[in-house]
């Protein structure tokens, strides 16, 4: 067993019998070695235990061919499903990603961007937390490859990706107020990201096309979580607040939702019909089965890397901004 820290190429020449330039050739799949020489350094390579230095390749190629990805929770299957999309595009590439979490912390954000630059990564795919973007400068004016998921920037013109919010949202309202439903509660995220705001922008747009005069005290706020959406609606139901219809931010508000309702025995969809955002895996299956907005989440990722690739590329210069489209996707709770 090898007792270095980390083994080196000559090493692996030592031990197989060759030139420290013929592993090198091996190492890098060049063309002009022969196959069986290639395969035996390759053996002896992985018997040794070598990893590639990344820091030389990056001092020699001056890319590393990783990016970094940095998400606010990938635990949240509507992450977990763009993720894989980002994955399956940046092997098709040749890349590799480095994951970071920020739990929907601004300082964290700072820090993996931080983080990230010092590991070389070659650019960012950021779905940001947006209470403020002075990171966005800093990467601007360090020319660092960067494309935004899931929200729109207003103050700097860059790559961005993400869903047609308002469409989306507007779908949703409208649906409750065509099966009938009048008193209709919005349980949003938090106005700093885009996406908050222009989903209660298309809720207010439903209301007033079908002539429902908007009452700011049926829109309440939460953090995209199951179990803020439950406390939310305990404390709607508390309040006595008269609503038959809930528009949530997405799935999990609406999941923690549907339970605070079923533990106050009312019927869903019959007293209240529970529409939630982003057709997550577990909207079809929990109980009743959930109406929901659907979004192209793995598209939504795939693309994100394209559209850095393009920029790490040199193919495109000027920044672009990308607006999938949506479907509303009928289910039990309405």
């Amino acid at each position: 067993m090898h007792n270095k820290k980390y083994v080196t190429i000559r090493d692996i020449a030592k031990a197989a019998g060759v030139s420290i330039n013929t592993v090198s050739r091996a190492l890098n799949d060049k063309p002009d070695i022969s196959e069986k020489t290639k395969k035996k350094i390759l053996e002896v390579a992985e018997e040794l235990g070598y990893v590639r230095d990344f820091a030389a390749l990056y001092m020699r190629k001056k890319a590393t061919n990783i990016i970094g990805v940095i998400l606010e929770d990938s635990a949240n299957m509507f992450f977990a499903e763009v993720l894989k999309g980002i994955e399956t595009a940046a092997r098709k590439y040749g890349y590799h990603i480095i994951l970071m979490n920020t739990e929907r912390e601004y300082e964290a954000e700072e820090q993996a961007i931080k983080l990230l630059l010092e590991r070389r990564v070659d650019g960012l795919i950021i779905a940001p937390v947006q209470t403020r973007e002075e990171d966005f400068k800093l990467l601007l004016d360090k020319d660092i490859p960067f494309v935004v998921l899931g929200r729109h920037i207003s103050n700097f013109v860059v790559d961005e990706i993400h869903s047609d919010e308002i469409s989306g949202a507007f779908l949703a309202t409208e649906h409750l107020i065509k099966t009938g439903k009048k008193n209709l509660v919005m349980i949003d995220n938090f106005l700093y990201t885009s996406a908050a705001k222009m989903r209660l922008e298309g809720y207010k747009k439903a209301l007033m096309d079908y002539n429902i005069k908007f009452d700011e005290k049926m829109v309440y706020f939460s953090s995209p979580q199951i179990e803020s959406g439950y406390k939310v609606t305990k404390e709607i139901l508390k309040n006595g607040i008269k609503f038959d219809g809930i528009f949530c931010y997405n799935d999990l508000i609406a999941i923690g939702a549907m339970k605070a309702l079923k533990e106050e025995k009312i019927k869903i969809p019959e007293e209240v019909a529970v529409v939630g955002y982003d057709d997550i895996a577990f909207s079809n299956f929990v109980c009743p089965s959930l109406t929901t907005i659907r979004i192209k989440k793995y598209e939504m990722g795939f693309k994100a890397f394209k559209m850095l690739y393009q920029r790490l590329t040199k193919r495109r210069k000027k920044p672009k901004r990308v607006i999938l489209d949506v479907e509303l996707i009928k289910r039990e709770s309405t």
